[in-house]
């Protein structure tokens, strides 16, 4: 099997539609180290490495040295060949080269971006423990007596009549990024008293936290993060996209700008922000970057149909058991579970399905909101719990917002990647006072739901991205956030008393059994499923007769349309027929019917 690891930059330069192809291939792909799983310092610099992400962030385009010219030291000064300074953040020559005045007319600058990658937030431990597997524990070990940060036969020189390079203390040259000169830490001064923002000389000064620099969206959950750099392709990505690069690792020292010194504390702080620890988030110089459909390790793309054809029994039985035996509420919920955005336009997001379960039995809070959440997270690759108690509804950050002093777009609680299941527990909402912190986050929560788009603070203004966040809202009466369905429990009085035995039963299944429950879930969302065979006249004249019986509106109709869907997909079907279409009918009969029971029983005196 071909060695992919063993790549340099500049082999791939020279033969970069051949990688091309092996990059395309999957088993290939599959060789490369996932950092995502490797322990940093088991890497060496310059490695071709994977990592598995969402796009958190956008840095503006920067400068590069693409092409520069070397010589030899002494003698004629001759000309020695030309480097190419793609895919690396430093300049590299031998012991006896140096560069060619880096103003010269023959060297190239050329332009990349930057973006900021995170590890998906809320990966779930089972999804984590398999991509491990998958990956082989993290490979990439050190090679025995190479540096960790260059190659054997190469050195980094600095070029100290260059006033715009900066020159670290091993030696390190950081590429020329047309910005001010940067004064070297050695002899650089700083203002402020201590306790202050400012810097200090040394590796004290530092004034941006690790937290603050990997910006998780999930503070209690942290995620790994990468900068990728981006040399094609630069408008293709975008915002919480999910994305699996392959490229070139850059942990190099010398990229570190945690201890240089500025007189202006604002630049020193974006520049901190741009130039963060390569230990803390490394590189990687990006020379494929593959958009992904979802993140479940246990199914690889492209995604084969599922042999077990009765799985989806297993998982309704399962939900209807942690649901009080209530099987109108399990069949929703896992019609929820399979929910996706599959088309957009101005006005909504076509197939969303967020959904509100109310009538929890006050006696078994606050314990089954959280063991019915630890059941769907057995189920999810992705998934988050949140209580929305006063407290975090007026203290946290829901949304991202920029923050101008480091040209950083500080993530918020709803940044999450597409299909992170979002379970928000009403049930914890006491009474109290919602601050107007708390109230712009029940607004931007009921935005996300309602659109499936999120509103970024940009300060002075807001931009709307998208979002595909499916949402489960837990309450004890109907939901104050707007859902596509609420459905209220009908529990089974038998099932109340035994409900945590039944959760903790549920947490028990085989891991064969789990493992094709995971790929069920997965494979039927994101499989096309065909509504066009179904006959139409046959949706027309029922909705006829509900606009008859019922004063249905085409809401109504789209509503029912999403179910019928929903319901195949839950089945394992791949098009919409007659006996999903009648079951879909039948459960909002019965979820109409529940609805309107308990609004009589809430006005009656």
């Amino acid at each position: 099997m071909l060695d992919l690891t063993s790549w340099t930059p500049e082999y791939f330069c020279e033969n970069a539609t051949s990688c091309a192809e092996h990059l395309s291939k999957a088993e290939d792909r599959a060789t490369i180290p996932l950092l995502n799983c490797s322990k940093l310092h088991n890497l060496r610099d310059n490695t071709l490495v994977r990592f598995r992400g969402m796009i958190q962030d956008m840095q503006d385009p920067e400068c590069f040295l693409e092409r520069y010219e070397v010589r030899r030291k002494g003698g004629d000064g001759g000309l020695v060949r030309v480097q190419d300074g793609r895919y690396r953040d430093v300049l590299v020559m031998n012991k006896d080269e140096e560069t060619v005045d880096l103003r010269a007319s023959s060297n190239k600058y050329g332009e990349r971006r930057s973006m900021f990658v995170i590890s998906i937030p809320g990966y779930n431990g089972w999804a984590v423990e398999c991509e491990e597997k998958l990956s082989g524990g993290g490979g990439g070990v050190l090679s025995a007596g190479v540096n960790e940060v260059g190659s054997p036969r190469s050195v980094k020189r600095p070029l100290v009549e260059d006033e715009d390079m900066e020159v670290d203390e091993a030696g390190g040259v950081k590429e020329h990024q047309f910005k001010k000169p940067l004064v070297p830490a050695a002899t650089s001064t700083t203002k402020g008293s201590s306790g202050s923002t400012s810097t200090s000389t040394g590796t004290n000064g530092k004034i941006l936290s690790a937290e603050y620099l990997l910006n998780s969206p999930i503070p209690d959950r942290p995620s790994k993060a990468c900068l990728i750099k981006l040399y094609s392709n630069l408008e293709e990505s975008t915002l919480n996209s999910l994305v699996d690069v392959v490229g070139f690792l850059s942990v190099d020292p010398a990229l570190d700008g945690s201890t240089d010194q500025m007189e202006d504390e604002d630049e020193l702080s974006e520049h901190q922000a741009t130039h963060p620890p390569p230990s803390l988030i490394p590189r990687i110089h990006a020379i494929s970057v593959q958009k992904l459909k979802h993140v479940n390790p246990l199914v690889q793309e492209p995604a084969t149909p599922l042999e077990t054809s009765d799985i989806w029994r297993d998982i309704q039985n399962l939900l209807t058991q942690c649901l009080f035996g209530d099987r109108i509420a399990a069949e929703y919920l896992f019609c929820h579970l399979l929910s996706t955005v599959y088309i957009r336009n101005e006005l909504e997001s076509l197939g969303q399905f967020s959904l509100n379960l109310s009538n929890v039995p006050a006696e078994t809070l606050p314990r089954y909101t959280v063991g019915l959440y630890e059941i769907l997270e057995l189920l999810l690759p992705a998934s988050h719990y949140f209580p929305m108690t006063l407290e975090n509804m007026n203290t946290m950050q829901f949304v991202p917002k920029k923050d101008y002093t480091t040209n950083k777009l500080t993530s918020g609680l709803l940044q999450l990647a597409p299909h992170t299941h979002l379970l928000l527990d009403e049930t914890r909402l006491q009474a109290g006072k919602l601050e107007s912190s708390g109230v712009e986050a029940v607004q931007n929560i009921a935005h996300l739901i309602k659109n499936q788009k999120l509103k970024y603070n940009f300060q002075f203004y807001q931009l709307e991205f998208n979002s595909d966040v499916p949402v489960l809202v837990l309450s004890e009466g109907k939901s104050m956030l707007p859902t596509n369905c609420h459905t209220p429990l009908l529990p089974d009085p038998d099932t109340i008393p035994l409900i945590d035995e039944t959760l903790k039963a549920g947490k028990h299944f085989s891991q064969p059994k789990l493992a094709e429950m995971r790929r069920f879930l997965t494979v039927q969302r994101i499989r096309d499923f065909d509504m066009k065979t179904f006959d139409p006249e046959i949706i027309q004249n029922d909705f006829l007769r509900m606009r008859k019986e019922v004063d249905a509106s085409a809401e109504d109709l789209h509503s029912l349309l999403v179910l019928a869907r929903l319901a195949g997909l839950s089945r394992g079907k791949v098009s919409l027929d007659s006996e999903c279409w009648e079951h879909a009918k039948e459960l909002e009969q019965e979820r109409k019917r529940r609805v309107e029971l308990f609004a009589k029983k809430k006005n009656e005196p």
